[in-house]
């Protein structure tokens, strides 16, 4: 397993970076932390971490960018939220808000493997819907 080369917190400002940034919508720090329900110093204490990482690109005022590492790292831990919430909704049939909570929450410890079986089984859903839909007919019964 590959050492993990940042917490919780600094992965979600990454994913909220990346998400501004596939959305094309330039984004500051004040902007973040209203984004994220934080107060400005703490985003500002993170993005200086997320830089010194080389991470992102950051100056006070300016808009916030990724470096290529760290669009990778954004990338990761977005495909890892996206994967896990299509799972609770399509497999579990968790509604969209609490899948996407629970994602956020697991996004940052699930394994790789744990996380390409889920790929396999919500593929299986979305492929097999006829078969799907006999067997929870069955199970209500």
């Amino acid at each position: 397993m590959t050492e993990k080369i940042l917490s919780s917190g600094l992965e979600d400002y990454l994913e909220e970076i990346y998400i501004a940034h596939i959305n094309n919508t330039p984004l500051k720090g004040a902007e973040l932390a209203r984004k994220m329900n934080i107060s400005r110093a703490s985003v500002s204490e993170a993005l200086s971490k997320l830089v010194a990482k080389k991470l992102i690109n950051y100056s006070s005022y300016e808009a916030i960018s990724l470096t290529i590492q760290g669009f990778e790292e954004a990338k990761k831990v977005y495909e890892k939220h996206h994967t896990l919430k299509n799972f609770f909704e399509k497999v579990l049939d968790i509604p969209s808000d609490e899948a996407s909570e629970n994602a956020c929450k697991i996004e940052h410890i699930i394994s790789q493997n744990v996380l390409n079986k889920m790929t396999e089984l919500t593929k299986f859903y979305e492929t097999h819907t006829e078969l799907i839909k006999k067997l929870k007919e069955e199970n209500t019964k």
